[in-house]
């Protein structure tokens, strides 16, 4: 398998969801160090990827003016993660998708990198990351042409993540290395715990 380079991926931040346990804030767009945490995510993923895209259902105008293309799901009814990978693999004009959440400012710098070396060695279908205690199921590369697959799964009523990568050859990169990789924000306590030095931030 050739070598899966950055201006063959496009980065997809999911920002789709309904914010519950944030009383429906919307996570990606909670201030972080005086910056919406979407923010930090794509000054991170920007360097890694040719193109980035927000899949967004909510406050589209204001993930619009970041500068990136932002698309709502194509299945009504904020059906999670894999509502709004289905409809950005549908847009994207790229090969690979490298999806990520928008609730984590610190995601790694070479997560497209490690994700793309590993799914390589292993001549697999789909990366996943792993850090020191779990499967991150949302940190993945994602190949464009698994699209039919996601779409029979979608349309037989099934939403598990993790479930659908099971059906196709997956290899894991681990993070282990990375302790605030894949930090995620549930509530505004949590953000008022990170430590803001360990990470340079968006220019």
């Amino acid at each position: 398998m050739p070598a899966i380079t950055p201006d063959q991926i496009t980065g997809v931040i999911l920002a789709g969801g309904r914010g519950r346990r944030l009383g429906g804030q919307d996570k990606g767009l909670i201030p972080f160090e005086g910056r919406p945490l979407v923010a930090w995510i794509i000054a991170a993923l920007r360097p890694q990827v040719g193109r980035i895209l927000i899949n967004a259902n909510r406050n589209t105008e204001a993930y619009a003016a970041l500068g990136y293309p932002v698309v709502g799901d194509h299945l009504a009814g904020f059906q999670g993660p894999l509502a709004g990978i289905a409809t950005a693999m549908a847009v994207a004009e790229t090969p690979w998708i490298l999806t990520l959440p928008c609730d984590g400012p610190y995601p790694p710098t070479d997560l497209a990198q490690r994700l793309a070396a590993a799914l390589t060695q292993a001549d697999a279908e789909i990366a996943v990351a792993r850090d020191a205690e779990r499967v991150q199921p949302v940190h993945a590369l994602l190949p464009v042409a698994l699209a039919p697959s996601l779409h029979r799964y979608l349309a037989a009523g099934e939403r598990r993540l993790d479930a659908w990568q099971a059906r196709h050859r997956l290899a894991l990169a681990y993070f282990s290395d990375c302790p605030l990789g894949f930090v995620n924000l549930n509530n505004p306590e949590d953000a008022r715990g990170l430590p803001l030095f360990l990470h340079p931030g968006p220019p």
